[in-house]
């Protein structure tokens, strides 16, 4: 019986001693990968996102159109020549009778000249034009930083979610290393003949479902890898690893981001924007009840040559200058229904700045009754895995020693498996309630 016992210590130490290497060497296998931190996934982002990069291009065109040209109020200048030749066979019949008559006589004209059109007065429409244009700028401004913010805030869920993940791994691959040992002792106690057929192959059914969910896992992870690496725009087989940790902001308070939100929310400050292009827009309409005074000026030349008639060669050079001025009296009250339509474009900005500022304080209420909930979850679960801890370490101690059965020793084993999982997603739920925050508050790090 004492040899049994030996070799029995001797089995079991052998899988203990191996499952230890294969813990190691999956150690070791990922700290052979490139550590990838929050801060450069992020930095990544930025520079390589495919919506980041379109949303840079369209404020540099917002910029490009910022100009007084294109508000009109420069001057425009053209450059123009005009040659006209021509063969014909005439014929012409004077008052006193004489005819004249000739074949393919030869005719030809040359103007050429600059000229300037400046448009100096139109009820300061292009001052309206300009502003409006600026205000577009700033509009683009804040959709490239609500880009920017959304993207960012992907970046950072599916990060935290890789560090869950591999959170669970980890527990999963601590309860694989458990029903192995669970394994090897039913085998040795139905070799001594302590146990039954029907504990070892339960023992060899439950190894095969961690195996299985530890497979699913894996599987789950590497997918979610190849999504962070799209988002990153970069090869989507890309290997790295991530932090180990979830480190939450519990410091957060609603009274402080709302008051941030009000300042700095990307969709707030766009509509915002929307309603002072709108007032300008509806200024530019109202710039038709004016007068609108142009001025022009020029030099050209012109030369024309004819084989017949009274004037056989011509030609001209000068300055020519003037004004114009137009002013709208009546145009089927199209100038009224304009402007009409126009305020009630206006009105309309200003219900929709009121309803996204009501729906932006909703959103951070919620958002900020689920972060403080899930702080809580966070104490709590913590606990109980210390708790499913303990009593895993307690339960295996009696199932070696056979005082427990085995129905018994997998639920404790099931629980400390489950307890894990559950303290890893409170931290990363609590995580996405911070990140939600800091994005409707318009603070999150970039």
């Amino acid at each position: 019986m004492n040899m049994k016992k030996k070799v029995y210590k001797m089995k079991y130490s052998k899988i203990v001693f191996q499952s230890c290497i294969l813990f190691f060497l999956g150690i070791l296998n990922s700290n052979a990968q490139e550590l990838l931190t929050i801060e450069e996934a992020v930095k990544i982002a930025l520079e390589n996102n495919y919506q980041i990069k379109i949303a840079k291009n369209d404020l540099k065109i917002s910029e490009t159109n910022v100009s007084a040209g294109n508000a009109g109020m420069l001057p425009k200048v053209s450059a123009s020549i005009v040659d006209n030749n021509g063969i014909q066979n005439l014929t012409q019949t004077r008052t006193d009778g004489t005819v004249n008559k000739l074949d393919n006589a030869k005719n030809n004209s040359l103007n050429y000249g600059v000229s300037l059109d400046w448009t100096v007065f139109d009820g300061m429409k292009m001052f309206a034009k300009r502003d409006q244009l600026k205000e577009l700028q700033k509009l683009g401004e804040a959709q490239l930083k609500l880009a920017i913010f959304t993207k960012i805030s992907d970046v950072h869920s599916i990060y935290f979610d890789l560090v869950q993940q591999q959170q669970q791994l980890s527990a999963l691959d601590s309860t694989l290393a458990i029903s192995n040992q669970r394994l090897a002792l039913a085998q040795n106690r139905f070799k001594i003949g302590k146990a039954s057929k029907l504990e070892v192959l339960n023992a060899q059914v439950d190894l095969n479902t961690d195996k299985v969910s530890l497979l699913r896992q894996k599987e789950l992870y590497a997918n979610t890898k190849i999504l962070l690496n799209q988002i990153l725009a970069r090869v989507t087989n890309s290997e790295f690893r991530v932090a180990d940790q979830i480190v939450v902001d519990n410091g957060l308070l609603l009274a402080e981001l709302t008051a941030l939100a009000e300042k700095q929310n990307p969709e707030l400050k766009a509509q915002i924007i929307n309603k002072r292009v709108s007032e300008l827009q509806l200024k530019q309409i109202k710039a038709g009840r004016y007068p609108t005074l142009k001025v022009n000026t020029g030099y050209n030349f012109s030369e024309s040559q004819s084989s017949l008639g009274f004037t056989t060669q011509s030609s001209a050079r000068g300055l020519n200058y003037g004004f114009s001025a137009t002013l709208n009296l009546f145009d089927g009250f199209a100038q009224n229904r304009n402007e009409k339509i126009a305020s009630i474009a206006v009105e309309n900005s200003k219900i929709v700045i009121e309803e996204q500022a009501l729906a932006l304080n909703a959103q951070l209420s919620t958002a900020y009754q689920t972060y403080l909930t899930n702080l809580e979850l966070i104490s709590l679960e913590e606990k109980n895995e210390a708790i499913a801890k303990q009593n895993l370490d307690i339960t295996l101690d009696k199932f070696r020693i056979g005082t427990i059965t085995t129905l018994e020793f997998r639920t404790a084993q099931l629980n400390h498996v489950n307890a894990k999982v559950r303290y890893s997603n409170a931290q990363f739920q609590a995580k996405l309630s911070e990140i939600a925050l800091k994005e409707l508050a318009g603070t999150i790090n970039f």
